[in-house]
C-alpha cells in the first residue's frame, strides 16, 4: 500500500485507528497552576542515527519516543504530549511506516504521554524523525532541589557502553553479510544488541523519587557517552567529578564482545553514546534511602572540589582526566 494510493490525511487517520490518541489534535500539555512546562526536541536521521538494513522499524519507533521521554525525565518532568514529524522516503510504504508508528504508540503509552500529534512529509534524504516533547514539573520540586556539593553521589540507571558495542557488532555483521552472505549469529550478545536497538527507561522513576522525597541535585540523560555527561555536570555545577572504573556497570558478555571487536568497554562507556541512561547526583545524606529503593541504579562516583576536574579513578588509584568529543581541551 503506497501513500500515493491513500493520501497523507487518510494515512494519518489510519495510523491512529485502534490507538488511544486522536489525529490532528494539537499535542499540548494541560498545565496546572503549580506546574512548570518543560519542552525537549530530538532529530533522528537515517544513516547518521540508525541503519535500516538491520534496525527493526518497530524498535526504532519505540526508541525514538523513549529518547524523548528520557530527556524529560532528566529535566525532572513528567511526559504530557509529543509532536512527531516523519520524513518519509520513496523506498518506504505505508505498512512500514505503520510498523514504525506502532513502536511509537507502544512507548508513548508506557511513558504516560496523554497526547500525540503526527505529520507526514516527503523526504529525499532517507527516513527522518523529528520529535518535540513537552512535560510538567511541580514548582515545589524545583524549589526543593538542593545545591550540588562535593561528595554528592553520582548514580546511573543501568549499564553503560553496551549500546555502542551492540551497534558496532551489527555494523560488523552487516559488512560480513554484504561480502559473502554470512548469516549473523547474535544470540550470545542479544542483551547488548538490545541495549542499542531498544533502550528502556523506567516510567516510574520520577514518581518514586517524589514519593520518597529524594530530590537529585542534578540530573542528565547519558546520550553521548558518560564523558560528555560528566563534562556537562562539571560545567553546570562548577565542581569536579570522580568516577571509579570498577564501579561502572556493564552488561553481561561486554568484555568478551569488547575483546572480539577490539573495543575497550570502558572507552565505549565514556565515549560511545546511545545508552540513554539517567545520571543523578544524590546528596550523600540520602545515600541509604536511595540505595535501598533504587537498586537498579549504580553509584559510580561522587562530586569533588572544582580543581579536581572530571577524572576516572583506576583500580590502582591513578586518576585519569576525562576527555569527550565536542569539548575543547582548554575547557578541561
Amino acid at each position: 500500500m503506497n501513500f500515493s494510493d491513500i493520501g497523507r490525511v487518510k494515512a494519518i487517520e489510519m495510523l491512529f485507528e485502534g490507538t488511544p490518541f486522536k489525529p490532528f489534535k494539537a499535542a499540548s500539555a494541560s498545565m496546572k497552576k503549580e506546574s512548570v512546562c518543560v519542552t525537549r526536541n530530538k532529530l533522528l536521521l537515517e544513516g547518521t542515527d540508525f541503519n535500516l538494513v538491520y534496525f527493526p522499524l518497530k524498535h526504532l519507533g519505540y526508541k525514538a519516543i523513549t529518547i524523548a521521554a528520557g530527556q524529560l525525565y532528566a529535566a525532572f518532568a513528567h511526559p504530557d504530549a509529543i509532536d512527531i514529524s516523519i520524513g518519509v522516503s520513496a523506498k518506504l510504504d505505508f505498512p512500514q511506516i505503520k510498523e514504525l508508528w506502532e513502536g511509537m504508540v507502544s512507548a508513548a503509552k508506557e511513558h504516560g504521554f496523554a497526547n500525540m500529534n503526527l505529520d507526514l512529509v516527503p523526504s529525499r534524504n532517507g527516513l527522518i524523525i523529528a520529535l518535540a516533547a513537552s512535560g510538567h514539573t511541580e514548582k515545589i520540586w524545583q524549589t526543593r532541589r538542593p545545591k550540588p556539593q562535593s561528595k554528592d553521589l553520582i548514580c546511573v540507571s543501568g549499564s553503560l557502553g553496551a549500546a555502542y558495542l551492540g551497534m558496532s557488532l551489527l555494523e560488523e555483521e552487516t559488512a560480513k553479510y554484504e561480502k559473502d552472505r554470512t548469516q549473523p549469529d547474535l544470540e550470545r550478545y542479544k542483551m547488548i544488541v538490545g541495549s542499542y536497538l531498544k533502550p528502556e527507561l523506567s516510567p516510574s522513576v520520577l514518581a518514586h523519587l517524589e514519593e520518597l522525597e529524594i530530590v537529585p541535585s542534578t540530573s542528565y540523560l547519558v546520550d553521548r557517552g558518560l564523558a560528555d555527561a560528566l563534562k556537562q555536570l562539571c560545567r553546570d555545577t562548577g565542581l569536579g567529578a570522580k568516577v571509579y572504573a570498577d564501579k561502572i556497570p556493564f552488561e553481561g558478555n561486554t568484555f568478551e564482545l569488547g575483546k572480539k571487536l577490539d573495543i575497550d568497554p570502558v572507552s565505549a562507556a565514556f565515549g560511545g553514546g546511545e545508552d540513554y541512561r539517567l545520571l543523578f547526583t544524590i546528596p550523600i545524606l540520602k545515600m541509604e534511602a536511595f540505595r535501598h529503593n533504587f537498586q537498579t541504579f549504580d553509584i559510580i562516583g561522587h562530586l569533588a572540589q572544582s580543581d579536581v576536574g572530571a577524572v576516572l579513578v583506576m583500580p590502582e588509584g591513578a586518576e585519569l582526566p576525562v576527555h569527550s568529543q565536542g569539548w575543547k581541551e582548554d575547557e578541561e
